[in-house]
């Protein structure tokens, strides 16, 4: 095995190792963004080149094409290489168009909110 002085061990733990790399970065927000890395700094701020956002609602998925994003690095939470030689997603997934996502996910958040309210107006029975 070869020496590894103290400045390798920082390089291994930091970005430089995904430069030129398709990665994965999942956002605060619950983004899912992909694309190559090909900038970053030392706060964690990063250039994607070629960044899609894949959205997801149940067995839909749409990637809305996003160009160079510049990201900021107290957004991100995961950051991830993608495997080129393995397939992305199951292959029950369906890619829709960005405005049939659009619509899924409109109606996804319609049912979440009134899950919510219907909770609300039944807490008075106390369930337990």
């Amino acid at each position: 095995m070869p020496y590894l002085g103290p400045e390798d061990i920082y390089l291994s733990t930091s970005l430089a190792s995904y430069l030129d790399k398709k990665l994965l970065v999942l956002l605060r927000d619950g983004r899912k963004l992909m694309g190559t890395l090909r900038s970053f700094d030392q706060f964690a701020n990063a250039v994607l080149e070629g960044a899609c956002d894949r959205v997801i609602v149940g067995d839909l998925y749409c990637d809305i094409p996003l160009g160079l994003y510049v990201i900021r690095g107290e957004n991100v939470v995961l950051i991830g290489e993608l495997d080129l030689e393995r397939e992305e997603l199951p292959p029950h997934m369906t890619c829709v168009s960005a405005a049939e996502i659009r619509r899924a996910q409109k109606a996804e958040r319609e049912a979440r909110d009134l899950k919510g309210t219907m909770r609300k107006r039944m807490e008075f029975l106390d369930l337990d």
